[in-house]
């Protein structure tokens, strides 16, 4: 943007979440200046191979640095005011803008640092080492996710419904869940061996969250060749998988491209009951919400 202002990737070196916020209040400035509501950041991937080449996007290695970053959130957004409901998006204003914490998740795990490839570690390394900063997100009330190209253990996380509805949707917030002896035991279990779990389910329980959005043609690039049928899926034999999967996993699709036909699949898959209708509400609800933050409607 002509004459705005520059803020160097290297402020992460300060180490101050409080540099970092006043950066985002003064970005989120002048983003609102030019009439735009909403901004991609920020990147909260913890880089794990200075070899990758958006290594540095990644305000550290250290995943303890990266959760203080994440205080940009309210910089960006606004502080969420003292006795309101924390993990709940909040824009404070026409002077602040909607947050997007990307690339969930793992993206700066990858093997050999190679982009968009895949990260292979086990479940407790990926809760342990590149979660953490997104449960501090949620919790300072960021509006939206945006999923990675990458993979996790050869599941494309634009694919991965197991991590984006079932860990970040439901685990994290627990709305949908009746609570058992079994479940108040396993959150004690969870929580000892991470910390910032319990936090979580402290501030989220019974919160609606924000929306999750694709990457620029992520639905298209689950297949090789893009936007090719997404074979393992032998339910759906046609191009149709990939909307199917993109409908039970995302809440905003990013399609620049052949988007029209995206639609048509869609409004088929939902006509014939193959995706149901309160999955479609779901998603609407999560982005009118924000919508509703920003102050649009």
């Amino acid at each position: 943007m002509h004459r705005s202002t520059y803020h160097f990737h290297s402020c992460r070196r300060a180490r101050d979440p409080d540099l970092v916020k006043r950066i985002g209040s003064a970005t989120a400035l002048e983003v609102r200046a030019t009439g735009i509501p909403y901004v991609f950041a920020p990147c909260i991937a913890v880089c794990k191979d200075p070899r990758w080449g958006r290594c540095y996007e990644s305000y550290s290695e250290d995943h303890k640095v990266v959760e203080a970053m994440t205080e940009i959130i309210p910089g960006l957004q606004g502080d969420i005011p003292v006795n309101s409901r924390k993990g709940v998006p909040y824009v404070g204003g026409k002077k602040k803008v909607a947050a997007c914490a990307k690339h969930f998740v793992g993206d700066g795990g990858t093997t050999k640092g190679i982009n968009e490839n895949n990260t292979v570690i086990d479940k407790h390394g990926l809760l342990s080492i590149h979660m953490p900063a997104y449960s501090d997100s949620i919790i300072k009330g960021v509006s939206t996710i945006m999923v990675s190209y990458s993979s996790w253990n050869g599941v494309k996380m634009h694919a991965n419904r197991e991590l984006i509805t079932g860990f970040l949707k439901n685990t994290l917030k627990f709305k949908i869940m009746k609570v058992t002896f079994g479940i108040l035991l396993a959150i004690s279990l969870t929580s000892l061996v991470f910390p910032w779990f319990a936090v979580a389910v402290d501030l989220m329980l019974h919160v609606d969250l924000g929306f999750v959005i694709s990457d620029w043609q992520g639905i298209d690039r689950i297949t090789s060749p893009p936007h090719a049928n997404y074979s393992y899926l032998s339910k759906l034999r046609s191009k149709l998988a990939s909307t199917w999967l993109a409908a039970h996993v995302m809440g905003n699709v990013m399609l620049p491209f052949k988007h029209t036909e995206f639609i048509d699949d869609l409004t088929y898959l939902v006509k014939s009951n193959v995706i149901p209708m309160d999955r479609i509400n779901d998603a609407v609800g999560r982005i009118l919400l924000v919508k509703f933050t920003l102050g649009l409607f």
